[in-house]
């Protein structure tokens, strides 16, 4: 393994770890508020045991997360570290503003945990608002330094290349930032509320008068079913963004080789990059122009009009996107059949046993759409590390035996899973019974 791969896998292991655990630090905050909002408006103790409990789980979660990030934090200069020469003055800001961000979660957490009948309950419930509105802005602070990255904006260059004058409001200001904020805080709504509907779900399924699981399931699914609504028009805003500004990605999203006006929107398919033609597709004639451009008859470039060596793996890319179609597709469906079940039988949660199993299937799939968009994202920005100004290769630390760190990293990310699953486990299994 060459130390650019070994440099690579580590980043794309740490950030495919942090993103887990940073995608339920936003959501589950919104979840506990909730709970605590109809505790306070009810009095009714089973949603002041669900905020107390979904609270420890945020604070597990917000460890976890924590230690993946400040990991991550150091693996920028260690590993990258002529990025950091170069973009550090311009995305200094962004950074500096999670970590105000962060501190202030981490406070507003402090009292959440130990507020308790220790401040008046008004003030217990705004401090968990607090909570979720820093966790939300700390993770739109880090998704602007990245959409930077496939828009570089907001700064000059000397003749010699580097860095003349730096505008840091116009860089996080970049042309992707609004959409891929929008698409990723909705995202990490959504994916918290089908994973933890997903829990509640499958314990429901072994007593399905216990009221807790009742009122949670029945939370969730409201969270996750509005945010499942959103998330294709924020996911829209987003190619509109990816069409305009990184047309090499858009082609090898859809794994198309030929510029052609009326493109299709391509589902499935494996791309042949050495014959460069995708195989067994399903194509949708002129939906991609029109999804692109607002346009049937625009024109989108394809792969062939790039030479090779400034093209993105294009498997891995497109594969990685239609997974994350595929994710949406199956939340949306069990979406539907949440809505329509909750008007005929006229329950919320609906409690069919087929459905609760759906509930329980679908449950991790927001995760695993995010980390496919994600890697869709990454991937295929390559090989430039900032989209037109620096490869990849030329931002890697020159010192060799990557592949060490990397060991050590893998071997750091299991240990903190699986003491995160333990800890986890506890909350949720050992949960106490309430009548219907």
């Amino acid at each position: 393994m060459d130390d650019l791969l070994a440099a690579r896998l580590q980043m794309a292991v740490s950030l495919g770890f942090h993103m887990i655990f940073a995608t339920i630090g936003i959501g589950m905050p919104l979840l506990m508020v909730i709970a605590e909002g109809a505790w306070l408006r009810t009095r009714e103790p089973v949603w002041l045991e669900l905020a107390r409990r979904w609270g420890k789980g945020t604070a597990i979660v917000f460890v976890v997360g924590a230690v993946s990030g400040t990991v991550l934090s150091f693996e920028l200069g260690l590993l990258w570290p002529a990025f950091m020469e170069h973009a550090g003055p311009i995305i200094g800001m962004p950074f500096s503003l999670e970590g105000f961000a962060f501190f202030f979660e981490a406070i507003f957490l402090g009292i959440y945990l130990y507020g308790w009948q220790r401040v008046p309950a008004v003030a217990h419930w705004l401090a968990g608002v607090g909570v979720w509105v820093s966790g939300t802005l700390s993770g739109m602070f880090v998704v602007t330094a990245n959409a930077w990255m496939n828009t570089p904006a907001g700064f000059t260059l000397a003749p010699d290349g580097s860095v003349a004058t730096v505008d840091p409001f116009a860089a996080m200001m970049n042309p992707s930032a609004f959409a891929q904020v929008l698409h990723m805080t909705v995202a990490a709504f959504l994916a918290t509320g089908w994973l933890v509907a997903g829990i509640h779900a499958w314990l429901l399924l072994s007593d399905r008068d216990n009221a807790f699981h009742r009122r949670a399931l029945a939370l969730c699914l409201a969270v996750a079913t509005t945010c499942t609504v959103l998330q294709p028009i924020t996911g829209h805003r987003v190619g509109r963004a990816v069409a305009e500004n990184q047309p090499v990605k858009l082609a090898a999203l859809e794994g198309l080789w030929e510029s052609q006006r009326r493109a299709p929107f391509t589902l499935g398919g494996w791309p042949d990059e050495d014959a460069e033609i995708t195989r067994y597709a399903i194509e949708v004639p002129a939906l991609l122009s029109w999804v692109a451009f607002g346009d049937a008859d625009a024109e989108v470039m394809g792969l062939k009009d790039v030479p090779a060596d400034e093209r993105p793996p294009v498997a891995v890319v497109h594969v990685a996107y239609q997974t994350m179609l595929a994710t949406a597709a199956a939340m949306g469906a069990t979406s539907v059949a949440a809505v329509v079940l909750a008007f005929v039988r006229r329950r919320v949660p609906p409690l069919d046993p087929w459905f609760l199993k759906c509930v329980v299937a679908t449950g991790p799939l927001g995760i695993v759409g995010i980390e496919a968009g994600w890697t869709a994202t990454e991937v295929g920005r390559q090989p430039w590390i900032v989209y037109g100004w620096m490869r990849t290769a030329d931002a890697v630390t020159p010192v060799p035996n990557l592949a060490i760190t990397f060991s050590l990293v893998v071997a750091l990310y299991v240990g903190l899973g699986i003491l995160c699953l333990v800890l986890l486990r506890r909350q949720f299994l050992n949960s106490p019974s309430f009548p219907a």
